[in-house]
């Protein structure tokens, strides 16, 4: 009994901010003004990855409608974006933005391309 109890604490604890993070409301105008001003240079502004910097990259960036993207947790696009992606011309940005406008502009790429664990 107190094995189970404890099973299902850690399984809430564990498990409850992931479906969370999963179903983030609607897009707020913050998390679209800081895209459109730092990241649809590369990203596009529809979040297709053709964006107006892109034939000066050699590694093209996120395409967040793309399945592959789209399958992508949350968690994994806050790491992204916060950290940055190794050997990709995507830097972080922990030293730039706080971390509400990290999830603010998750939550518009996630208004542009909900996430589909299905691909």
């Amino acid at each position: 009994m107190v094995v189970r109890m404890v099973l299902s604490v850690v399984l809430i604890i564990t498990a409850g901010p992931w479906a969370l993070a999963q179903s983030l409301p609607e897009s707020s105008s913050n998390g679209q003004r800081i895209f459109h001003q730092h990241c649809a240079g590369c990203h596009g502004d529809s979040g297709d990855g053709l964006g107006p910097d892109i034939k000066e990259l050699i590694v093209p960036p996120a395409n967040f409608r793309a399945p592959k993207y789209r399958t992508k947790t949350d968690m994994d696009l806050y790491l992204a974006i916060k950290r940055g992606v190794l050997f990709s011309p995507m830097h972080g940005w922990a030293d730039r933005l706080s971390d509400q406008e990290i999830r603010d502009v998750l939550r518009y790429i996630r208004s542009l391309a909900p996430f589909n664990p299905i691909g």
